[in-house]
């Protein structure tokens, strides 16, 4: 819904694939899961915009057919 929301998630989604990979080259179990953890809350931030998105369509769709 809003360019914020992706842009966080996006962000969001970097940060855990570098943290990630820094767990992969230091060997930090810790750093690899919490990467790997960052990039399935920002995966749900993604679907939760596109639900919301997608809700707002529908609204306006039978908001425009009811004149």
């Amino acid at each position: 819904m809003s360019i914020e929301e992706r842009i966080e998630a996006t962000a969001k989604n970097i940060a855990g694939k570098v943290q990630e990979a820094v767990g992969e080259v230091t060997g930090s179990k810790a750093d690899q899961a919490e990467g790997h953890a960052k990039q399935v809350e920002a995966s749900a931030q993604h679907a939760k915009t596109d639900l919301k998105d997608s809700v707002q369509d529908v609204a306006d769709s039978v908001k425009d057919s009811l004149g």
